[in-house]
């Protein structure tokens, strides 16, 4: 892997009020050409709870030119001609949220609103809009080299169940056909790539990048391949039982698999078994993991769950390998995850000149998602509770990535004196969870070396610092703040970690509850 890169922390010698969405306002910034134009899915809303803000101003900051093309009519190629040619890359995400279960309901059905949509409007969007929209930018310009990222592409980036088809489709990479994926939180990637880019080099030898996937035809040289049974034994997988049956009425009812007894539907553990490695030791860096190939996955239940859980296995950043997949004649490679912001990088990433309203040319629209966020402050990133239904763990990852309290502050100071229409009360301070704020594990050499899918299941581990105080004393200082009246928290609590710190359940309950208590 390439050396660890950097932020380069610095405040930028200008800021464009907002990163343009026309030729028109290029102009207006001098400007004959972007470096890098961002197609998303999502109204354009400079916010750091926008991702296109965030990597867009991130890059701005780091001295490159950055377009936004928001929401493109995407049944004709000139939309994504509108600001001309990237003199770099294209970067192409679908949004906040995959745009299928944007589109649709659980049941299938055409969701009428869209919160990530001027008027909350739906049909701005394709389905798989990722594929859609890397699919134009290569209609438009097909020698620009095109970057996928965001949550769709990054929960996507190897064969996977595809529930709106009921069957597990290839690495969305291949169907984009883009030449780089990013997956997690991009900061470092992004910054990489474009720097790399810069000095000359061809997105195709951008192969040496954490929290990056790519085509490659074979192993290259030098690397160390092992299959990944060595790393976990596929097992059985239960059936799934019927979660609506009253287990006292099991004997009486006819069950889905043809009146099976009660003792035939219980749930059982699943158990894996893993195999040591050899007793030789593999450079880690250099060794990478098999997991079966696609079309082994998509006909086997139980080599699709091996698969799953191999990926993740290796999601700490500190001791992950990188996995290959094969997809036909093809193959998928996934470098390991990338290291996580220090606090100084998530400050700088979060205090960056964000106007903190949506774009102008949305006029007085309303943008439901921004309502909802525009009072509220992202404290921290990543959640160690390893919950089977949830993505954050292969998406942002266990180690939690905090801001310190003084970004905080300033920017609650910040909502107070700039965002139009507040009345002195902060809707949340939060994240993935409520109350992981600089909770981390007591070691970082067992950090390092964990393999652990959970930090409190089946119980909470003995390495974990459960340690509220700082959370605790940011409340404190936040609903001191002169102007603000309120300060809530909407984001869900962990109340296995709460209750082992009795004093901020008393501070969150008596200060901070607005009459419903989330639970993550």
């Amino acid at each position: 892997m390439a050396q660890l890169t950097s932020l380069n922390i610095q405040t930028p010698n200008t800021s464009a009020p907002f990163l343009p969405m026309s030729q028109h306002e290029m102009r207006k910034l001098g400007w004959t050409q972007c470096d890098i134009i961002i197609v998303t899915g999502d109204a354009y809303v400079d916010h750091p709870s926008f991702g296109m803000a965030i990597i867009g101003r991130l890059l701005e900051s780091q001295g490159f030119k950055v377009g936004i093309i928001a929401q493109p009519d995407w049944k004709s190629v000139d939309a994504f001609k509108a600001l001309g040619k990237p003199r770099l890359f294209f970067g192409v995400a679908a949004g906040n949220m995959d745009s299928m279960i944007n589109r649709y309901t659980a049941d299938k059905k055409m969701r009428s609103d869209d919160a990530y949509t001027p008027g909350g409007k739906g049909g701005s969007r394709p389905d798989r809009a990722s594929i859609v929209y890397s699919q134009r930018c290569r209609e438009a310009y097909k020698e620009v080299p095109i970057v996928l990222g965001g949550i769709e592409a990054s929960l996507r980036r190897i064969a996977h169940y595809d529930y709106w088809q009921d069957k597990v489709r290839r690495s969305i990479l291949l169907d984009a056909r883009a030449d780089l994926l990013l997956f997690g939180n991009a900061e470092r990637a992004v910054v990489e790539v474009a720097r790399r880019m810069e000095m000359g080099e061809a997105i195709s030898d951008l192969t040496d990048i954490r929290g990056t996937a790519y085509i490659r035809k074979d192993t290259p040289e030098g690397w160390m391949e092992i299959d990944s049974t060595r790393i976990d034994r596929p097992g059985k997988v239960d059936r799934i039982i019927n979660p609506y049956v009253n287990t006292r009425d099991l004997e009486s009812c006819a069950l889905e698999n043809g009146g099976a007894g009660p003792e035939e539907v219980e749930a059982q553990p699943l158990h894996l078994e893993s195999l040591s490695e050899n007793k030789i030791r593999l450079d880690r860096s250099r060794t990478v993991i098999r997991i079966p190939a696609f079309e082994k996955v998509s006909k086997d239940p139980v080599l699709y769950a091996h698969a799953s859980r191999v990926l993740h296995l290796e999601t700490n950043p500190g001791n992950a390998r990188a996995l290959v997949q094969q997809q036909g004649d093809q193959e998928i490679w996934l470098n390991p995850p990338p290291i996580p912001l220090t606090t100084e990088e998530m400050d700088y990433v979060f205090g960056l000149k964000y106007a903190r309203v949506p774009h102008p040319a949305y006029g007085d629209q309303e943008i439901p998602a921004y309502k909802m966020i525009r009072f509220s402050v992202n404290i921290m990133r990543g959640c160690f509770g390893g919950c089977t239904f949830c993505s954050i763990t292969e998406h942002e990852g266990r180690i939690i990535q905090n801001r310190s309290q003084e970004s905080i502050i300033n920017e609650i100071k910040e909502i107070r004196d700039k965002v139009p229409g507040f009345t002195g009360v902060i809707s949340d301070l939060g994240g993935p969870t409520a109350n992981m704020y600089r909770i981390a594990c007591k070691s970082p050499e067992i950090e390092q070396s964990c393999r652990k899918l959970s930090c409190v299941y089946p119980g909470i581990c003995p390495n974990l610092n459960t340690d509220h105080s700082a959370l605790t004393q940011l409340y404190r200082e936040a609903r001191q703040l002169e102007g603000v009246k309120k300060v809530l928290i909407a984001s869900g609590l962990r109340y296995d970690l709460a209750v082992e710190d009795p004093e901020y359940v008393r501070e969150l309950v008596t200060h901070h509850v607005g009459g419903y208590l989330k639970i993550a």
